[in-house]
C-alpha cells in the first residue's frame, strides 16, 4: 500500500448509521452545492433497496469535514465487485476543498477496494484522480432555466416538439401527482413495461419507495392517465433550485396520445410552482435516442466526465448496455412477457447500482 500524500490531511471510513455525522456530511454536502447523489440519504435509501452497503470516506481538518466521496459497495456474482460513487446514481465522485483533499480520498478509495476484494472503483462526476482513466464520450447531461410562466415555458419548446405538447394537450389526458402507494404502483407499472420494452431489467418496487421516504419533501411522482389507465410516468427529486426527472417512461399507447411529452410539460410547470428554477434533464448515452428526444426540446447536451480505476491484474465491471456482450441479451429481454420480466428484472437490477 502507499503511504498518505499529505500527512496534515487524512482519510476517514465513514459509518452512516452515527446520525450526527450523516448531518455533518449533508450539510458539507449542502454548502458544496454537491449533487442528490451525495447526500447520505440517497446512500442509505440504495442500501435498503438493494442490500449493497453504503460507505464512504471524509478528510477533516482541525474537526471541519474537508472533502467527502459516496460510496456503494457492489458485491455481484453478475457483475463483479466495485465501489461505485455512487448507487443507482448518475452523480457523485469526489467533493472537495482542496486539490489534496481530493488526491487523499482517492488514494482511500484505492487502498480499500484492494485491502476488500473490489475489483475496481467508479466515479461519477468530480475531479479524474491521478492515475485514473478518464470517460468522457458515453454520456450527456441536459439541463436548462425554467421560464416565467406557463404560456412561456410552452413556447420555449421548439417548434416541432410544442406541436406534440400541443397535441397531448387536447387528448383529455390526465395528470395526477402524488406520493401514495397507489402513485408508486402506477408508476411501477408503466416504468416496468418501458424498459422491458428498451430490454433492460427494472428496478425493484422498493428502491423507487426508499428513495421517496429518503426525500419526503422533495420528491414526487407524476403520472399520465388515459381513461383511468397510468401510461406514462416520472419519478422526480428536487435539489439544489432543480427538478430533476430520474426515473420515467410510458407505454407504448403513449406515443400515439403524446403522453410523453405532456408529461415532461407538466413537470416543468409543477416544478416552477414549488421554487425551482431549472429543468434537469438528466444524463443519456451519446446519440442515443433519450439524447435525440432531449435536444429536439432545445437542451443542449454536456459531455460528462467520469473515471474509473482497475485494481491490478483485476478487470472493471462491464455494466454498459450499449456493449456487444449485452446485445443478445437485450434482444431476448424484449421479448419477455411483462409478468416474467417483473419477476426477473429487481432481482438483476439490484446489482446494476
Amino acid at each position: 500500500m502507499n503511504a498518505p500524500l499529505n500527512m496534515t490531511v487524512t482519510a476517514s471510513l465513514v459509518d452512516l448509521s452515527d446520525d450526527r455525522l450523516a448531518r455533518r456530511i449533508e450539510e458539507f454536502v449542502s454548502e458544496e452545492r454537491g449533487s442528490l447523489f451525495h447526500l447520505p440519504q440517497w446512500l442509505k435509501a440504495a442500501e435498503r433497496a438493494s442490500g449493497h452497503r453504503a460507505s464512504g470516506f471524509i478528510t477533516e481538518q482541525m474537526g471541519a469535514i474537508t472533502g467527502w466521496v459516496p460510496l456503494t459497495e457492489v458485491r455481484s456474482l453478475l457483475f463483479g465487485q466495485a465501489l461505485v460513487s455512487s448507487g443507482f446514481g448518475v452523480g457523485g465522485g469526489i467533493l472537495a476543498e482542496s486539490d489534496d483533499a481530493a488526491r487523499v480520498l482517492a488514494r482511500a478509495v484505492e487502498n480499500y477496494a484492494q485491502i476488500y476484494g473490489f475489483a475496481s472503483a467508479e466515479m461519477r462526476g468530480g475531479p479524474v484522480p491521478p492515475g485514473w482513466k478518464a470517460v468522457s464520450d458515453k454520456h450527456c447531461g441536459f439541463a436548462r432555466d425554467l421560464a416565467q410562466d406557463d404560456e412561456a415555458e410552452l413556447l420555449a419548446i421548439p417548434r416541432k416538439a410544442r406541436a406534440e405538447v400541443r397535441k397531448g394537450l387536447k387528448n383529455g389526458l390526465e395528470v395526477r401527482i402524488g406520493r401514495s402507494s397507489q402513485d408508486i404502483a402506477a408508476h411501477f407499472a408503466v416504468y416496468s413495461e418501458s424498459v422491458r420494452n428498451l430490454g433492460t431489467p427494472v428496478f425493484p418496487k422498493r428502491l423507487f419507495r426508499a428513495m421517496l421516504d429518503a426525500f419526503p419533501e422533495s420528491s414526487d411522482i407524476l403520472t399520465v392517465v388515459q381513461d383511468g389507465v397510468p401510461i406514462s410516468s416520472v419519478l422526480s427529486f428536487y435539489h439544489n433550485g432543480a427538478v430533476l426527472p430520474f426515473w420515467g417512461g410510458g407505454k407504448h399507447c403513449s406515443r400515439d396520445a403524446r403522453a410523453n411529452e405532456l408529461m415532461y410539460y407538466e413537470l416543468m410547470l409543477h416544478a416552477r410552482r414549488m421554487g425551482m428554477s431549472s429543468f434537469d434533464f438528466g444524463r443519456s448515452k451519446t446519440d442515443s435516442g433519450p439524447y435525440r428526444f432531449k435536444k429536439n426540446w432545445g437542451f443542449d447536451p454536456e459531455p460528462l466526465t467520469y473515471s474509473t480505476w482497475t485494481a491490478p491484474g483485476e478487470e472493471a465491471r462491464d455494466i454498459d448496455p450499449t456493449s456487444d456482450a449485452y446485445a443478445s441479451k437485450i434482444a431476448v429481454w424484449k421479448k419477455l412477457p411483462l409478468a416474467v420480466a417483473n419477476r426477473l428484472g429487481p432481482l438483476i437490477a439490484r446489482d446494476l447500482a
